[in-house]
Parts: structure tokens; sequence; C-alpha cells
């Protein structure tokens, strides 16, 4: 068994986790307050303390089978004694048969402690109406799964993202086109003229984030970003207690080639934004060196939400620091198909006004 810690009052025993709202940890049974400082110490006490030792031998139960139990990892929790499993990832959760919320001790230790935080600031009733307003105004969405969806699961999660820092010095080669139309009695023309642009120069980059999570998509947690780097604070445990948590298991290295492409993809969009005047901009060929490039380890605050409509599930997710809400949505067909129809209608009425209008004064 691995070693599980619990933050308890001080004052009645009951367990405390971090409160969002007031950014602080909490008592939800007496409603003490404790200030985060005041807990940095206390982290490193309960990091030495030693849990009981009280084994027993016993033949009891089947054997697993090869690679059956592997990644798995058990815990006892300290209010109730009942066992927890986790993966080998798991970071913080709560006990599944007392509800307390409990932090793994070992999986940020050494090598593995994050460098940075950035605390949640929206709770699970933010994440609910988050849904809600995400549903609202969907001209296509089935009403069937507006009026009978049901959240099958909501939990809030700190995602592990590797942040990167580097300067790039960059020359871009852009194919650009210049379009002119005009008209004769006889004729409608159109002149492209293509050119070559270059750019070139230098530009820096802070805190570029890749997730560092094999389970999480890389396009759904980059879809709820940008996060507000200037909330960011020092990494402590406490932070989770209360909300789901796990360690990288994409390393730096294995991330480097997703920031390399978020990187160059920003430049070229960058220097492209100084090429003015044309009528198509496409980056050719781009050429970037990094000076000073860096990757740092955080953990970002993330409510992911899933639903079952139709056979189908669906996952939404909320930035749990801004609260920025994605996730994909069911298509009416009917309706959509129906809407099509209509504007080929309204498109096809104005169509023949036009050229009904125009025969009337003699222009066709």
């Amino acid at each position: 068994m691995q070693t599980l810690q619990e933050y308890k009052c001080p004052c009645c025993g009951g367990a405390i986790a971090f409160d969002s709202t007031l950014q602080k940890m909490k008592c939800p049974f007496c409603d003490t307050e404790f200030e985060m400082e005041t807990l940095a110490d206390y982290d490193s006490v309960l990091k030495n303390e030693a849990s009981d030792d009280m084994s027993w031998e016993s033949t009891a139960g089947a054997e697993w089978q090869e690679g059956e139990a592997d990644g798995l990892r058990s815990y006892v929790c300290k209010s109730c004694g009942g066992e927890i499993v986790g993966d080998e990832n798991t970071a913080a959760t709560s006990c599944p048969f007392c509800g307390n919320p409990v932090v793994m001790m070992g999986q940020f230790s050494g090598a593995l402690k994050p460098d940075l935080v950035i605390p949640f600031k929206l709770d699970k009733k933010a994440a609910k109406a988050g849904l809600t307003k995400h549903l609202t105004g969907k001209r296509f969405l089935p009403k069937i799964f507006k009026d009978q969806n049901h959240i099958d699961e909501i939990k809030g999660i700190y995602v592990p993202f590797w942040l990167f820092d580097t300067d790039v010095d960059a020359q871009v080669r852009y194919r650009a086109t210049k379009i002119r139309t005009w008209s004769d009695s006889d004729y409608n023309y159109t002149e492209t003229s293509h050119f070559m642009v270059h750019r070139g120069g230098s530009v820096g980059f802070e805190h570029v984030p890749v997730d560092g999570s094999s389970k999480m998509a890389d396009d759904l947690m980059e879809s709820i970003e940008p996060y507000n780097f200037s909330e960011a604070l020092d990494f402590q445990t406490a932070y989770l207690a209360g909300y789901l948590a796990d360690k990288y298991d994409v390393t730096a290295e294995e991330s480097i080639e997703r920031a390399n492409q978020r990187v160059k993809r920003s430049t070229e969009e960058a220097f492209a934004g100084t090429v003015q005047g044309y009528s198509t901009v496409t980056a050719e060929n781009s050429s970037v060196q990094f000076h000073g490039g860096k990757a740092r380890y955080a953990l970002y605050p993330v409510w992911l939400l899933n639903t079952t409509w139709n056979g189908n599930q669906y996952t939404f997710a909320m930035n749990g620091q801004t609260g920025k809400f994605v996730g994909d949505l069911p298509v009416d067909k009917a309706a959509a198909s129906l809407w099509t129809i209509m504007l080929a209608a309204i498109f096809a009425a104005v169509t023949y006004g036009g050229a009904w209008l125009l025969h009337l004064i003699g222009l066709i």
C-alpha cells in the first residue's frame, strides 16, 4: 500500500478542501478557513509522518493474471479505512466510501513535483451553468437532447501541462495574390497577380502550454485556452484537496514536437499580419531558430462533463479559471435540412427578383 495525505481540520477533525471562491482551504463542517501559507509548513510535517505497519499474511483470493494489475495503485483511506484504487498517474481523488478528498503524496515528489499551479476559481455549480449556457441558442440542437440531457459525470481535475518559453529568430516566405475584377457589356473579367513576400524578425514566447496527459485530447485542452498565467502560484499539494489530479505521463521531451508546431504556426501568423494590401496570403516556407528554450511543469484547472444521449457519449470541458466552455453537440438533421432548403429558396427568390428588375430597366 502507498500513502495518502488528507488535510484535517484542527477544530473539528473534518476533511478540509480548497475553496475556489475564497481561494483558501475551508472546512465544510465547521466553516473554519485557513490561509494557504499556513499549510506550507504543515505539508512538510505531514510528508514525514509514518503510517501504521500492521501487515497480515493470508492466502485468500486468487492470483492476478499476467499484466492484469499493471499500472494499478492501492491506498488506504485514513478516515474510514476503505481501499482506494487508482492508476499509476492518479495524484488526487476522493474516497469512494466516505467521500473525503485525498492526495497521493508520493506522486509529486522528486523530479515529478510541479513548479506551478493555477487554482480553481470556478466551482461545480459554475460548470453546470456553463453547460446550460452552451446549449442555449443552438439552432440545430435537437430539442429532446436539451430537455432530456442528464450529466453522467462532472469532475474538477488538475491537468498536467508543460509550459515552454523560448525566443525565436525567423524568416518566412509567403505567397500572396491581388485579385481585380471588372465587367463590360459582354464579359466578366478576373485578373490575379502573384507575389512573393519575405518577412524576418524575432519574437518571444512564454508559457506555451502542451498538456502532459495522454488521457486528455490535445485539441480539447487547447480549445479552452487561454489561461491567465499571472495567477499561477508556486505548487502546494493543499490546492489539490477536493479535486482530481494526474501527474504527467507524457514527458517534456515527448511534448516538444507539439510545442514546436504551435510556436512555428504562431510565428507565421504573427508575421503574416504585417503583410498588408493583398487578397490572399499563404506561408510557403519558414525557418525558425530557438534560443534559450526551456520547459516548466504546471497543473491547470479543468472541469470535465460527460453525458450520454441516443447511444453516443459527449464530453465537454470548461476552463476552471476563466469559464471558457467547449464541446461538440448533436445536430438535428431534419432541422438542418429544412434550414438549407429555406436558404436556397431565399437565394433563388432574390436572384430571380434581381434578374427581373434588371430586365425591366433594360439592362438585360
